[in-house]
């Protein structure tokens, strides 16, 4: 050991150490990204032990993941020598699980209870809609889950929920927490539920477990929700000496119920508490510090702090870059990957980040293209997810009816009334006649004396015979819609309440998107069979392409952030939840995306996206114009592969934000001849007046499409 301290000390900044040897009351610490958060964490944890300032049994850590629970304890252990037994080490859940086996009895179960899956979960509330002779079509299982939930993730029980407009989803949860009572089971909310119960009505056993705890540390304080944030405050009245580290910078997760506000007020819920900064930054380049620090500078609800590096290379400006549309967009990041590789930078080391999952299409098929191996981390490729494989297997009975199956796959999704005793029959009939499943179905259907499934079958042929014949009378592309919409599967998701429906959503609208590159449904098919095939191939050094929610706690040397554009990213959806505090968000969000990288981070933007509904005008996103021009370079759109390039961008493809010098985000700078009053004409909107200018941003009324935010180089005067 020496004179400064104890070896697992040195090497450590200030602040870090602060934060380690700060172990009596209160501490919260902000850890900004990239700070070594980690290390602070598990050094904290060892310098408790190393100082006997308490056992192992003194110590309640809770981490949001099981692998961080089990990359803590293992450096732990490393750098105490040894390892560690009786430690309170894991999630929220895993500790509460641990509580309530010991307590059971007082919250109405047996220590054996069960804890049930979202499917057991589901499957209980459609037993409870079906006793009340409730529709469940109109009032969807999922949804009224997902309500359920959310009051628990507020720390509700049934008899404290103000009903009101959800007055059918408050009695369900009333019959729904009978129904686990008597099978002795919970779910995943309940675990903190039942513990806030348990605290708060057998007040011994809370002070036991305060007595206990002498020490309380909590990483990601930030993703906190409110029955987190009661059953912490609950346990740190006992002791002062509750840490909490997190970065609200970071708080991504309010669709998942996390408050942001929980660590915005720490210092008020426990008076005189050490706010200790971690800024000091060991992942990034001064420029990217530098550009995400001025993006989220703009929020309000932040406790605030600045990274820094004392790294004396600068590094790259952010690069801010231009692209026509989506497909140029996919094809200057794919080229730049390659530019990359050439120069000696690893696959493994590059990820391309966007803010919704459809994104992913455009780069995984350029990416194939150019022979790029990729991965998608947080999900399935595009082809292979479940909603993409279900309108594939439509498609494929479309255009080659004995496809058996495509048609089990989508026979009774969504559900027709076409049960497991019926396909099995549909088999047998198959097998005995030799021909396809779905000719032994249509054969099944106008043969079979009995079976309610007969009347949908029926429906279900009558239905694909009139969508195969309108192949000769309609666009592909708008067949593949009235397909998916006639046949109730877009409803299905749209009346699915769940997290992921919206984004299963989207992801169908590309699916249609894609379509239009084709001139033939069969020839997509193909297509799409032949990057499945290559999707099978296995390599070791892949570029990682995932949703900036994804990236999270990752780092890369090279990040490609797609997609800036107004309607994208900051999400429409979002804002039109939350407004205000959804923005925030978002920015947030665009923060933790810039920071993933280390070396070089690169922001895209359209100037026309092609949606499901055709091409869109894209606005670059708000925060473009956010992040200190310092800190960036922006290119316009200069080249690809276009009819006509606008010349204003040939006048000055490269603006560099260092020397002030005008881009056509700069609302000083007019590179057009508009002025307001003039007539215009677009190709999509035809005519229509100038009402405001802002740069190369018009304010236009059209005669027939109303208001429009268009760029100037997409009109022209009338």
């Amino acid at each position: 050991m020496s004179e400064a301290g104890p070896d697992y000390l040195s090497n450590l900044n200030e602040a870090q150490r602060a934060a380690i040897e700060a172990t009596e009351g209160p501490v919260l610490v902000l850890a900004g990204a990239g700070t070594g958060k980690t290390r602070v964490l598990t050094t904290r944890l060892v310098h408790i032990l190393n100082q006997n300032l308490a056992y192992p049994s003194q110590i309640l850590a809770v981490t949001f993941t099981n692998k961080a629970a089990q990359e803590m304890k293992e450096r732990i252990g490393h750098l105490l020598g040894r390892s560690i037994d009786g430690m309170w080490l894991g999630t929220f859940h895993s500790l509460c699980v641990r509580i309530l086996r010991s307590h059971a009895e007082w919250v109405g179960l047996q220590p054996n209870f069960t804890i049930l899956d979202t499917d057991d979960q589901l499957r209980l509330i459609k037993q409870i809609l079906k006793a009340e002779n409730i529709d469940d079509r109109q009032h969807p299982p999922r949804l009224i889950l997902s309500i359920i939930s959310r009051w628990k993730d507020r720390g509700l029980t049934f008899e404290q929920v103000k009903r009101g407009e959800h007055d059918l989803a408050g009695k369900i949860y009333e019959q729904y927490q009978g129904r686990l009572q008597v099978l002795n089971a919970v779910d995943f909310g309940d675990l903190l539920l039942l513990c806030l119960t348990l605290f708060k009505q057998k007040p011994d056993i809370l002070s036991s477990y305060q007595q206990k705890f002498r020490y309380l540390l909590v990483d990601e304080y930030q993703d906190t929700n409110v029955a987190q944030y009661l059953w912490l405050r609950l346990l740190a009245q006992g002791s002062d000496n509750l840490c909490c580290v997190g970065d609200d910078d970071q708080s991504i997760y309010g669709w998942r119920g996390a408050e942001v506000g929980n660590i915005l007020k720490f210092e008020k819920d426990f008076p005189g508490a050490t706010v200790i900064r971690l800024e000091q930054n060991y992942r990034s380049t001064s420029h990217i510090l530098g550009a995400a620090s001025g993006l989220i500078a703009h929020n309000q609800g932040r406790l605030g702090k600045t990274l820094w590096t004392d790294d004396k290379s600068e590094g790259e400006p952010v690069l801010i870059r231009g692209t026509w549309d989506s497909m140029d967009e996919a094809r200057f990041i794919g080229d730049e990957i390659e530019t990359l590789q050439r120069r000696g930078e690893s696959l493994g080391q590059m990820a391309v980040l966007v803010r919704a999952g459809f994104q992913t299409r455009e780069f995984e098929e350029r990416f194939l293209k150019l022979g790029i191996p990729y991965r998608v981390v947080g999900g399935p490729r595009f082809y292979e997810r479940m909603e993409i494989r279900d309108a594939l297997a439509y498609l494929r009975l479309l255009v080659q009816p004995d496809d058996g199956l495509a048609f089990e796959r989508i026979i009774n999704v969504p559900k027709r009334g076409i049960g497991n005793t019926t396909v099995q029959a549909i088999h047998i009939l198959a097998r005995e006649q030799g021909i396809s499943l779905s000719r032994a179905a249509r054969y099944y259907a106008e043969t079979a004396e009995k079976g309610a499934a007969r009347v949908p079958l029926r429906k279900f042929f009558l239905d694909m015979d009139r969508w195969r014949s309108l192949l000769d009378q309609e666009p592909h592309v708008e067949v593949a819609k009235i397909v998916l919409d006639e046949s109730g599967y877009t409803a299905m998701w749209r009346e699915d309440k769940s997290a992921d429906a919206p984004g299963r959503l989207e992801n169908l609208k590309e699916l249609v998107r894609a379509l239009q590159e084709f001139e033939y449904i069969q020839g997509f098919l193909e297509h799409v069979s032949l990057v499945m095939d290559n999707n099978q191939q296995a390599e070791r050094e892949v570029v990682s392409l995932m949703t900036l929610h994804s990236a999270k706690g990752l780092e890369f040397n090279v990040a490609f952030l797609a997609g800036w554009e107004e309607g994208l990213f900051p999400h429409p959806r979002a804002l039109q939840d939350s407004g205000d505090s959804a923005l925030e968000e978002e920015r947030r969000l665009g923060y933790v995306g810039i920071s993933r990288a280390r070396k070089k981070a690169v922001v895209t933007y359209c100037f026309q996206r092609r949606m499901h509904q055709g091409w869109q005008t894209a606005i670059p996103s708000r925060f473009i114009k956010e992040i200190p021009l310092a800190h960036s370079v922006h290119i316009n759109a200069n080249g690809g592969e276009v009819s006509a390039a606008p010349a204003s961008f040939h006048r000055a493809p490269v603006v560099d934000f260092r020397n002030s010098k005008p881009s056509f985000l700069d609302k000083t700078i007019t590179l057009h001849s508009f002025q307001i009053g003039d007539r215009v004409f677009h190709q999509k909107f035809g005519y229509g007046e100038v009402m405001e200018l802002e740069g190369d941003r018009l304010d236009i009324e059209f005669d027939e499409a109303g208001s429009k935010k268009i760029i100037a180089d997409f009109v022209s005067k009338a």
